[in-house]
This record gives structure tokens, C-alpha cells and sequence, in this order.
């Protein structure tokens, strides 16, 4: 596929603290070298990294697409009750699409370290149903909740998962996310998502977990991870 019909959708600049190496400059300079027209943004549970990312890629000529990789807490997000072991947090992809959208990101970031943060500042279902309108929302890698229900052969119950998240956004603004980085779970992962895609006629898209801009530099982010 030509670069410029490819647009990365789930990156994570150095503002997903001690997990993302991509310096904002330097994810927006890629996009451009590869042709693509735009480029997301998507923190972990965070938008620091939002204005300066804006600015960079507007003065480069590069549609920002405005995004954040959720923390979504298994129950309550006011539930602190389990020990640091055991929280399970859902990872959720979430992108601007408009003005409305953006705010409503602002405020699920906002109150996800005001009122939900447990050792990561974490969302809701019943949080993401009120501040949804003007999102896009994407599954997730290997760590969001339809793919951890396929892999633990719960499939009925990824399947409601699915169908509930999808209810959330506006009709045809929730994709199944599916990568490939050649880890075994992700390879048993994919056809079962693509499955589930054509049973409830949800939409797929491809991503690629960016955790740093090029492959030289894989390890400088295992040191990075070590520090973690």
C-alpha cells in the first residue's frame, strides 16, 4: 500500500511517559517524509502533547489528528479498592473529529486524573456514554477489551463488549483495531476480530502500535522500558 493511502492512526510521543520515544518534531517530519496527508497523536491516558503536536503539524503542512489512548477502569472508575496487582485497566483508542469532539476528550481527560485516577488516570463506560458525542473510537491493541476477551475464548462477551462500545459513538464511528507485530496473540487475534467484524457489521482498521519513529531506535526505547 502506498504511504500516502496509509495514515498512522496510533502513535505514542514522549508525552506517554516512560512508554512512548517518538519526539513530536520527529512524528510529524516521518509523516511528511512518507507522504502521508495527516498523522495522529495518541498518548497514553494523556493529552500533553496536543498543542505542541498542533502546531508542529500544521506549520508542515500535515492534517493533525487530535487522540488519546484511554484508560478504561473494568467496572467504576471510582472503584479503588483493588490493590495495584490487580487493577485491570481496558485500553481504548479515541480520536477528535470535530470541535465537540476535542472538548469532550478535554473533559475525559480532565476528570480521568481529577476523579478516576488509580495508579493511571482511567475513564468509564458511563463516562465515555456521556462525553462520546464527536469521537472516534478504535478497539485497541492486545490490552483493550475485545481483544482480551477473544484471547481468554470469551467471545460472546467480547461480542456484547463490541456492540456496547459501538453504541457509544455516532453509526460507523467505532472500529475494530487490529495490528499485526508479529506477536503470537496478535496472529490469533486478527481473524477473530475480522469475524466479529462481519457478524455485527462493524469496520475494521489496521494500526500500528508506534512506540518510537524508526527501527534504529528500538533500543534506545528497551532502555527506556527498563526504566519503567
Amino acid at each position: 500500500m502506498a504511504a500516502a493511502n496509509f495514515l498512522h492512526l496510533h502513535n505514542h510521543s514522549e508525552y506517554s511517559l516512560l512508554d512512548g520515544a517518538i519526539r513530536v518534531k520527529d512524528l510529524v517530519s516521518a509523516a511528511k517524509e512518507m507522504g502521508m496527508s495527516a498523522v495522529a497523536l495518541t498518548d497514553h491516558g494523556n493529552l500533553f502533547g496536543a498543542i505542541p503536536f498542533y502546531k508542529e503539524a500544521v506549520a508542515a503542512g500535515i492534517k493533525p489528528i487530535l487522540g488519546m489512548e484511554a484508560y478504561v477502569a473494568q467496572g467504576s472508575m471510582k472503584d479503588k479498592s483493588r490493590s495495584g496487582r490487580t487493577v485491570r485497566n481496558e485500553h481504548l483508542t479515541l480520536l477528535v473529529k470535530n470541535e465537540e469532539g476535542y472538548k469532550n476528550l478535554l473533559r475525559l481527560s480532565s476528570i480521568a486524573y481529577i476523579e478516576g485516577f488509580y495508579y493511571k488516570p482511567r475513564i468509564d463506560l458511563e463516562l465515555l456514554e456521556r462525553y462520546g458525542a464527536g469521537l472516534v473510537g478504535m478497539s485497541g491493541c492486545l490490552q483493550g477489551g475485545v481483544p482480551r476477551l477473544i484471547l481468554a475464548d470469551k467471545r460472546d462477551e467480547a461480542r456484547k463488549l463490541a456492540s456496547r462500545l459501538a453504541s457509544v459513538f455516532e453509526p460507523g464511528d467505532f472500529y475494530l483495531e487490529i495490528q499485526n507485530h508479529g506477536i503470537p496473540e496478535e496472529i490469533k487475534v486478527v481473524p477473530e476480530l475480522a469475524k466479529l467484524s462481519r457478524e455485527i457489521g462493524l469496520p475494521l482498521v489496521a494500526t500500528n502500535d508506534c512506540h518510537f519513529c524508526k527501527a534504529q531506535d528500538h533500543r534506545a526505547h528497551d532502555v527506556l522500558l527498563c526504566m519503567q
